[in-house]
C-alpha cells in the first residue's frame, strides 16, 4: 500500500472530524484505555492519546507501524504499544476501554472488515466501547451515460475486431468514481443492507433495494455508498448527498442499459462473501425490471467474471 494512500486518507477532514468527536464523546482522559486494529500511520491513535487516553495499543502487521513509530518518536508521543501483528493472530489481548477498527473498504466490506469487527470483541473490556457501531449500505440507479461511455470504449480500439467480450469483463467489475446527485436517477435511494456490529457477524451478506420508477428514464448501473454509525449520533456517510470523503462512491455497471418507464420497478440483489481461503471479496449483483408485475429484463453480474 503506498504512502500516497494514507496522505489521501489523513487529508480527509470528514472522516478526521466524524473520529475526533466520536471519540470526544468516548474518551475519559487519564481513565479510557484504547486498542486501535488497524492503525496504519497511527492518526487515530495519536488524536485519542491528544483527548487524554492512557494506554494505548496499534495493531498494524505492514511495515507503516514502523513510520507510526517513527512519528510518535518524532512528536514525543508516549503511552504508546506498537504489535506488528493482524488483529485476528494476536493471542489473548490486553482488553482496552475503547476499541477502533477503522477498516472501512471504498466497497465497505472488501478490507476484511466484517472479520476483523467481528473478532475485535475480544479485544475489549467489560463495559467498553467498539467504533465503529453500526452500518447502512445504499444504493440508487445512475442515469447519467458519462461513466458508460468509458466501457463502450471496447466498440471504438481503431481495428474491425469485435472487443465484446473484452466489454463484458470491464462491465463484471466495481469501481471507485467521484459520483454526482446529478448522475442518480429520479427514484429514491433504498438500503440493500445494514448490520450491527455489535450483534451478529456474518461473512456472507444479501439483500435487495427496491426502486419504482416515477418518470421515464435509462438506468446504466448503480451507485453505492455507506453510513457509519461510529458511536450514537456521530454517522459517517459517502452518499454523493453529503460532505465528499477520500472513499467517493461505487459503481456497479449494467451490461447493456435499461429503459425503464413510469411505474416500472426496478430490484437490485446483491451478494457478498469475505473470510475465505482466498483474500479479498467476492461480489455478484443482478439486476431486475419488472412492468406491470412481468419480467422484462434481467442481468446478472459478477466480480469473478470480471476477472482475467
Amino acid at each position: 500500500m503506498s504512502i500516497e494512500f494514507h496522505r489521501r486518507m489523513l487529508a480527509d477532514r470528514v472522516r478526521y472530524d466524524a473520529f475526533r468527536e466520536a471519540f470526544a464523546r468516548t474518551i475519559v482522559p487519564g481513565r479510557t484505555t484504547v486498542a486501535d486494529i488497524g492503525a496504519g500511520t497511527g492518526i487515530l491513535a495519536f488524536l485519542a492519546r491528544e483527548l487524554g487516553a492512557t494506554d494505548i495499543w496499534l495493531y498494524e502487521p505492514t511495515a507503516v507501524l514502523d513510520l507510526a513509530r517513527r512519528i510518535a518518536d518524532a512528536n514525543g508521543l508516549r503511552g504508546l504499544t506498537f504489535v506488528p501483528e493482524y488483529s485476528l493472530d494476536v493471542f489473548d489481548p490486553p482488553r482496552a476501554d475503547l476499541v477502533v477498527a477503522e477498516v472501512l473498504g471504498n466497497f465497505a466490506y472488501e478490507e476484511g472488515m466484517l472479520e476483523t469487527l467481528r473478532d475485535a470483541r475480544r479485544f475489549i473490556a467489560p463495559g467498553g466501547t467498539l467504533i465503529p457501531r453500526s452500518i447502512v449500505q445504499w444504493a440508487s440507479p445512475v442515469a447519467s451515460p458519462r461513466f458508460d461511455e468509458d466501457f463502450r470504449s471496447w466498440r471504438n480500439v481503431g481495428v474491425d475486431l469485435d472487443f465484446a467480450e473484452a466489454e463484458r469483463m470491464s462491465r463484471n467489475n466495481m469501481y471507485v468514481f467521484a459520483i454526482e446527485p446529478a448522475d442518480l436517477a429520479p427514484p429514491a435511494p433504498a438500503v440493500w443492507d445494514s448490520l450491527d456490529f455489535t450483534g451478529d457477524v456474518q461473512s456472507r451478506r444479501a439483500g435487495e433495494a427496491v426502486f419504482r420508477a416515477s418518470d421515464a428514464f435509462a438506468a446504466y448501473g448503480f451507485a453505492l455508498w455507506w453510513e457509519c454509525t461510529l458511536v450514537p449520533g456521530v454517522v459517517l456517510s459517502t452518499s454523493p448527498h453529503a460532505p465528499r470523503t477520500h472513499w467517493d462512491q461505487i459503481y456497479m455497471p449494467l451490461l447493456e442499459p435499461l429503459a425503464l418507464e413510469p411505474g416500472d420497478e426496478l430490484v437490485l440483489a446483491i451478494e457478498t462473501e469475505t473470510g475465505g481461503d482466498e483474500p479479498g471479496i467476492a461480489v455478484a449483483w443482478h439486476a431486475t425490471q419488472r412492468r406491470s408485475g412481468a419480467v422484462v429484463a434481467r442481468q446478472s453480474l459478477s466480480l469473478a467474471a470480471g476477472q482475467i
